[in-house]
Order: structure tokens, then sequence, then C-alpha cells
């Protein structure tokens, strides 16, 4: 059964000019190498307003919530979804509504949890100061991308230039006063589903065929429906290769025996960060590897990037898988 690529289209419709105010600070960082595709997911999205579907209006419901929504209220970028709003503090308005036409709602990428999704950043238990900086940062140009017409980067810059300091004050501290959970069921294997790309993830065909996985990580979500309703209820899963979980504690640990700097000397013995280094136990590994490419490859640059250029320089795609594994396996 086809799936309907619900989040995409809203975001792609409410995006609009922002994607051509964003288009200038990105067309630098493109570059003559090719990303890892399940990193840098360019999928397809659609060109018609999602409420128009006739059965927008029909109550859903998700497990372990008393919220009931229409899957039209699912799709509003301005308003975002939330089924469990025990779960969290009450969030600022910049979080869950943002403020049109520019400021998109944190939460609709990064959820009401911060926990995530592939496409972007988990932000729960992030120090505020970091959020602040980072976002500055692509405002700046500093934090960029390999591949330029990622949406989700592209939406984060042009909102970057936007926000207001006290909107992004109100949207770090929030973020930063969540307590990251386990989101993430990382299973070593040999093979994998086959999988396509839709809404900027990656998803299973659902038809029984496998294919090796090689050296890749295929960050899914546990439930497609779920995912469509932006239940922040329900994670991902990420699949990596036999053997990588301990090749990236290595790494992580001891720099694989001298080759590059540990991660934990400045992450900390646990990953969950230090006073030089933010947490990144637990955290997406589609995203983990994305941004250690970006490093290696130049899209991110700043004073708080430089410590990591030369840790990253000897790094293969295997390295960065592994240490992805490892890292995401860990309890945040």
């Amino acid at each position: 059964m086809r799936r309907t690529p619900l989040k995409t289209a809203a975001f792609a419709l409410a995006l609009g000019g922002g994607l051509a105010v964003a288009a200038l600070s990105f067309a630098a960082s493109s570059t003559d190498v090719e990303p890892p595709y399940w990193a840098f997911t360019i999928g397809s999205y659609m060109t018609e307003a999602r409420n128009h579907h006739p059965g927008d209006q029909i109550p859903l419901a998700v497990p372990n919530s008393d919220v009931i929504l229409s899957r039209g209220q699912t799709t509003d970028i301005f308003k975002v979804p939330d089924w469990h709003p025990d779960e969290h503090p009450k969030p600022p308005n910049v979080v869950m509504y943002g403020r049109k036409p520019g400021v998109y709602s944190c939460a609709y990428c990064h959820m009401p949890n911060g926990m995530g999704i592939p496409e972007s950043a988990a932000l729960a238990g992030l120090p505020a100061d970091y959020i602040i900086r980072q976002v500055k940062a692509f405002k700046s140009g500093e934090r960029s991308t390999v591949k330029p017409d990622m949406i989700s980067y592209r939406g984060m810059a042009g909102i970057a230039k936007v926000i207001t300091d006290e909107e992004l004050q109100a949207a770090a501290a929030y973020f930063s006063s969540l307590k990251p959970k386990p989101w993430i069921t990382v299973i070593e294997t040999d093979v994998v589903p086959k999988t396509h790309a839709d809404q900027y993830t990656l998803f299973s065909n659902h038809d029984g065929q496998s294919e090796p996985i090689g050296d890749r990580v295929i960050e899914i979500p546990k439930d497609d429906y779920l995912y469509d309703l932006h239940d922040s209820g329900s994670g991902f899963i990420a699949y990596v290769p036999t053997g990588s979980i301990e090749r990236g504690e290595r790494i992580a640990t001891t720099g694989d025996s001298g080759r590059t700097q540990p991660c934990v000397s400045c992450h900390g013995p646990d990953l969950r960060g230090t006073s030089i280094a933010p947490p990144i136990a637990g955290r997406g590994p589609s995203n983990i590897v994305r941004q250690l490419y970006n490093i290696q490859h130049g899209a991110r640059n700043g004073m708080s990037v430089m410590p990591m250029k030369n840790v990253v320089a000897p790094l293969t795609e295997t390295d960065m898988v592994a240490i992805a594994a490892y890292v995401s396996s860990r309890k945040p």
C-alpha cells in the first residue's frame, strides 16, 4: 500500500519562499562529493495541500493517549499535533505554533519531546546556549551541508534569519529542560528490508524483500502510520552492520588505538556531554553521520567546530557508521 507523505507535504508548502531565502547561503557549501544517500536522504514530497484529502476530518487516536485529532490536524506546521501533552512541560508558543510566515514550529521537526526525526536533530537535554549557538551558526552560514537541497537544512537557515532572540531563547530553554529518552532501537544485522526515500526519511517497502546492509545505517520509523500522524510516542529502528557497535566503541573510547581522538575525551565517558561538548549518547545515527561528514568536508565551520576538524579528518565512512552505531546504542 502506498504511503502518503503527510509531514513533508505540509512542510514543503509552508516553506515556500523560505527555500529561496536560504538558497544563497547553501550554494557555497555545495561540493563535488556524493555523500551517503541514506544519511542525506532527498525524498519526494506532495505538491497538493494534504488538508484537501477527503478523509481529513476522520477522528484518529494513537496508543497511550486520550487525545483525538483528525488527520488534517497533524499536517499543520504552525500547529504541532501533541498526542502526549502530559509527558512534557507546557511549551512556549514558538515551539508549538511558530510565527507566520517564516518561523515554523520547532516541534514539528524536533518533536514535542525534543527527540527529533532522522532528518533533524534531537534537542532534548542539549545545553540552551549550545542550541542558541547552532541556530546562529545556521544564520551566519557557518553551519551548512554538503547536500544543499535537503529541505531540513534550508528550513533551518530560513528560520534562523527571522527568529527573534526572545523566541530563540524560549525554545532553547524548553528543549534544554527535557530529559532525553530511549528513542532509537539499534539492531546489528547483515541484511535489511529494501527501503525507499519519502518525506526525507527512509521507509521499508514492506514487500518482504531484503538486501545486504553494506556500510550503511538504515534508520526507519517503528510504525509508518504513527510517524505519519506525528506521534511522539513512536520512535525509530536503526539497522547497523554486524560488528559495528564494537568497532564504534573502540574508536569512541580509544580513538582506535590513537588513530584519532576518542569521542569520550570531549563528550564525556558516558557520552552525555561535558562543559566543552554536547551530549551525543542515544542521538540519531543518521544525523551523527551527517554532522561528521559535513565537518570533514568543510560544510560546518566556526570556533566551536574547529576542535572536531582534526578528529574527523582520518575517518572513513565505515568509521562514521561504526561511531554512529555505538553512540546511538548508548543510553541517553
